[in-house]
């Protein structure tokens, strides 16, 4: 068998870690791997935290298994990119080591330290204009404040901070890095500069700006191999280590998301809706995130917090699989007769509801049924999203067609439900994982600059990207009207339950 030229691209998320080997000539995907773990168990309300070293033995693990399917030899291996979860904070202290688990992009715990860093910076308004964005609990920043105001002991022995896909990076190659995708969920850069804002970095501590690597571009690569790490990989050393990105990033190349005109929406955990643009989308409301992407664009993107988390609950709770539970859900019609969920189970981050929790509206006799509650479910948490797609279209970015990934993308019924909310065209793709696809794709792009070849990253994409035309879902309008009635629902009882939110956190006194 003639010598096969081979990317390697990992998703390191939330609740698994995925690696696939792609060939570079075909884009054909030849092997996958896969680890699932958890969250560190019994912590505080809103506290998710997840130690660095479990995606680590997870990053092993998947590669080696992605490898033996792929029947691949290390010498066939050239790149690796890492795609990982946005916006946790991994602390390092001098000599490289973890000084504490890493707090997550879930953990809703940093409110108050966001409201600090907002006043800092002159209120919201301000703050938006100084970094793109609104600092809200999601992002890094608001967790190295909670680390100096909860954990100064911690605090003192900080050196280095890293998101987790650079920490993934450090473990690859040694070296500590940030590009300009990741780097921008952080709520520490300007994002229309692309480079650190210091009057933000100074709100948290004077001496914060030299505990954060510089930003390089993400065409440039992290790093070669270690070899250390490449024992343990089963690889060779000294191979390139693209600068990867976080999982929206990565998710954008694996979808072809990188020309304008494209806009994906990732329904996993956390649902995410995003676009390519050629220049910063700024929302002065600061709901949709500024982000740049990991192609040296940027990346409009909105984000719920609760996706396949609201239905998995659901799901287990009536002991359905997953083809039952849709079969169920579709028993029960288009508004589930009345039943509505508000999806903010553990907290929101757009809309921005810390304290929010989850609300069924409708609950009576006819609508308390396995039916009911999984179809409310699935129109619930995508009503959520719609919210922040309605307003990406209000900041100039409207979706004629939709790319889903993600698990619940598998579903028929889910696919139709969002053409029929979002009132547009509905695709998958032939690769379903299209974040550690991603990866693999700016491994190969990272490959072939540094071998001084010239190539866009979109020409690989429009040739490896490629849809699932069988599994379409096209709009209904008299469905569309049913469900913008819903979404205004939805977003009045939102809004109205805001203040009781808040009075429900101080009832229970922070109980989980």
């Amino acid at each position: 068998m003639a010598k096969r030229t081979l990317l390697i691209g990992i998703d390191s998320g939330t609740q698994s870690t995925k690696a696939l080997v792609v060939e570079a000539a075909s884009g054909r995907v030849l092997g996958e791997g896969s680890a699932r773990y958890g969250l560190i168990p019994n912590l505080p309300a809103g506290a998710k935290e997840q130690h660095p070293k479990v995606w680590v033995r997870a990053l092993t693990q998947s590669v080696r298994e992605a490898l033996k399917a792929a029947k691949a030899s290390a010498s066939e291996v050239v790149g690796i990119g890492v795609s990982g979860q946005q916006h946790g904070f991994v602390p390092l202290d001098s000599l490289g080591q973890v000084i504490r688990p890493a707090k997550l992009w879930c953990d809703t715990t940093t409110a108050t330290e966001c409201a600090e860093i907002t006043a800092a910076l002159g209120g919201p308004k301000a703050t938006v204009k100084a970094l793109g964005n609104a600092v809200v609990p999601g992002f890094t920043a608001g967790k190295i404040l909670w680390l100096k105001r909860h954990e100064p002991k911690n605090f003192a022995r900080l050196a280095t901070v890293l998101l987790p896909h650079d920490y993934l990076n450090f473990w690859l190659t040694g070296e500590r890095f940030m590009e300009y995708g990741d780097a921008s969920g952080t709520a520490l850069m300007d994002v229309r500069k692309r480079r650190w804002c210091e009057t933000a970095i100074r709100a948290i501590d004077a001496d914060l700006l030299g505990k954060l690597p510089a930003i390089a571009s993400s065409d440039r690569p992290a790093g070669a191999l270690t070899a250390s790490a490449a024992r343990q990989l089963g690889l060779y050393a000294g191979i390139v280590v693209s600068a990867g990105g976080g999982d929206n990033m990565m998710g954008a190349i694996g979808t072809g998301n990188t020309r304008e005109g494209v806009v994906t929406a990732s329904l996993g955990t956390s649902g995410t809706i995003y676009a390519c643009a050629s220049k910063p989308v700024v929302d002065p409301q600061g709901e949709i995130a500024a982000f740049c992407d990991s192609a040296n664009q940027w990346l409009p993107l909105l984000c719920t917090m609760n996706v396949t988390v609201a239905t998995e609950m659901v799901r287990n709770d009536f002991g359905l699989d997953h083809a039952a539970f849709e079969k169920s859900a579709s028993k029960a019609p288009i508004g589930s007769d009345g039943l509505l969920l508000l999806p903010y189970l553990e907290g929101e981050r757009t809309p921005n509801v810390p304290d929010g929790t989850g609300v069924f509206l409708g609950v009576r006799p006819k609508t308390f049924t396995a039916a009911h509650f999984a179809r409310a479910t699935m129109e619930g948490v995508t009503l959520g999203m719609d919210y922040g797609l309605r307003r990406l279209a209000q900041l100039g970015v409207k979706a004629t067609q939709v790319r889903a990934t993600g698990g619940g993308a598998r579903s028929k019924l889910w696919r139709q439900i969002m053409a029929d909310c979002f009132q547009a065209e509905v695709v998958t793709l032939q690769v379903a994982e299209g974040a550690a696809f991603g990866a693999a794709l700016q491994a190969l792009w990272c490959w072939r600059l540094h071998k001084g070849e010239t190539v866009a990253l979109s020409d690989l994409t429009d040739r490896f990207v490629r849809l699932n035309r069988s599994e379409t879902a096209s709009p209904s309008p008299d469905a569309g009207r049913r469900y913008a009635e819903l979404q205004a629902l939805q977003d009045e009882v939102g809004r109205a339950l805001r203040p009781a939110f808040g009075l429900h956190r101080k009832a229970i006194g922070g109980a989980g």
